[in-house]
């Protein structure tokens, strides 16, 4: 991996994990062809569906359909965190489904993130992998109330062992954060670098047969075909792995919202400051304020950190300018800042972003259409790079009739609204990022979980 040496300006816009061969090196599309799946969008739920397609049916013709580069969307930009995270609450899982769809859901999730670590070390995919797990800090008073609450309803929703509560010693023990009033910790969390497993994944399913075309837009997606601008693709059938760059079809326009993410990183920390401050471990990390943020250590020993809050772009709008907020970005290192105000002299040495796909209820969705050959899988808002492997796997059931309990989890099959025309779509995605901020200023003058952020929850089920 490429390390620029810290000179104290941050890299706009490049990944930490961005390698030399970050960059488009297989061959584009040259005339039509016919395949048995085609999967348009070359991240990791095209990566992850056509691997586990191939080791049940190695005879199956793959082709992955990329416009620019394996990993070059959230597979490459993300935090690094494989969790068990679901977007949405089991209690609207349940409410939507049945009980026990939720709690098998979230067994699905846990199941998933080891299952990313035994497929890495059997195929011998080096990407740091670490399952340390993932403590979120309580550091006010309505944060703490939250912890509490969260523990007490995870065991009474029946999954007893998912979240334990933290005493303010013992959170301060794992992340010696400013304001530590407690948390809640799981060990269904690993760290990873995203990239390595991009490329990883991509030499594998090569190795097994599937042919990967890069700089190759696609421009339509239909029964059965994939149109792009240097040749045809017909398969019996098509997997839509587009996330984030869904709307950008015209026939998907308004399926998915992109929000953007962005991301800073340091340079490595001293020794001592990473031993004072509990970031020698490998533990996955944030608080429980509403906007979220999430953090880690990275295996060379510096610190990722992250945050949502960038607007929502009008008409869903993707652009390489966005990856870059001065606004935003400024806001998430004085949030490292305040977290650790041993950092004000470290160098920030990247800066990044990307945009992550949400669907108009925040429910991830997965599944297949058999009779107009289509197949589907996302968005995840930003919980995706466990989910997507959860994804392959039931895509591999479905294409395949493969029977298997994965099969009868709420994701497959769910059906989300489209989002709401423009500008209404604008006003409403950006009026549910305001709400959110305003919940954080609420708690901290309150002292008391937040009203908008209850109201929020109600509405979107999210959490």
């Amino acid at each position: 991996m490429t390390v620029l040496k810290p000179t104290g300006r941050p890299t706009p816009g490049v990944p930490l994990w961005a390698s030399q061969s970050s960059t488009a090196t297989r061959p584009m599309l040259d005339g039509d062809i016919d395949v048995d799946v085609a999967i348009v969008g070359a991240g990791f739920t095209g990566l992850w569906t056509a691997y586990y397609l191939l080791k049940a049916e190695p005879s199956l013709r793959v082709a992955i359909i990329e416009r620019e580069f394996a990993g070059f969307g959230a597979s490459g930009r993300n935090g690094g965190w494989a969790s068990s995270i679901f977007p949405v609450s089991l209690a609207h899982v349940a409410k939507r489904y049945s009980h026990d769809a939720a709690l098998d859901l979230q067994s699905a999730m846990n199941d998933t993130v080891a299952e990313i670590g035994e497929v890495v070390t059997t195929e011998g995919i080096d990407c740091s992998y670490a399952r340390e797990g993932f403590i979120s800090l309580a550091r006010n008073e309505a944060q703490l109330a939250r912890a509490h609450a969260t523990v007490a309803a995870s065991a009474a929703f029946g999954t007893h062992r998912q979240w334990s509560f933290l005493s303010a010693s013992e959170a301060s023990e794992k992340i010696a954060a400013t304001g530590v009033r407690g948390g809640i910790f799981t060990e269904h969390c690993a760290l990873l670098q995203p990239d390595r497993l991009v490329r990883g994944l991509a030499d594998r399913v090569e190795a097994l047969g599937a042919t990967i075309y890069e700089n190759t837009p696609a421009s339509s997606i239909a029964a059965g075909v994939v149109q792009t601008v240097y040749g045809r693709v017909t398969a019996s059938t098509v997997v839509r792995a587009t996330e984030a760059f869904t709307p950008e079809f015209a026939a998907y326009r308004r399926n998915v919202a992109p929000l953007y993410s962005l991301v800073v990183a340091t340079a490595p920390l001293p020794d001592d400051v990473r031993e004072s401050l509990g970031l020698n471990s490998r533990i996955a990390f944030n608080d429980m304020r509403n906007l979220r943020i999430y953090a880690h250590p990275t295996a060379d020993g510096r610190l990722v950190f992250g945050g949502r809050g960038a607007p929502y772009h009008f008409n869903s709008k993707v652009d390489a300018r966005f990856d870059v907020d001065d606004r935003i970005h400024a806001k998430i290192v004085a949030t490292m800042h305040e977290f650790f105000p041993a950092f004000a002299d470290v160098p920030i040495t990247h800066r990044w972003g990307g945009p992550l796909g949400v669907p108009r209820d925040w429910f991830p969705s997965v599944g297949y259409d058999r009779r107009n050959k289509l197949a589907w899988a996302g968005p995840y808002v930003g919980d995706g790079v466990a989910t997507s492997n959860l994804a392959g796997r039931i895509l591999r059931n479905l294409l395949l009739d493969k029977p298997d309990a994965l099969n009868s989890l709420p994701v497959v099959n769910h059906n989300s609204k489209k989002w709401e025309v423009e500008p209404f779509r604008w006003l409403g995605v950006n009026a549910g990022l305001q709400a959110a901020s305003a919940a954080d200023a609420e708690e901290a003058i309150t002292r008391k979980p937040s009203k908008i952020s209850a109201l929020l929850e109600r509405l979107t089920g999210a959490h």
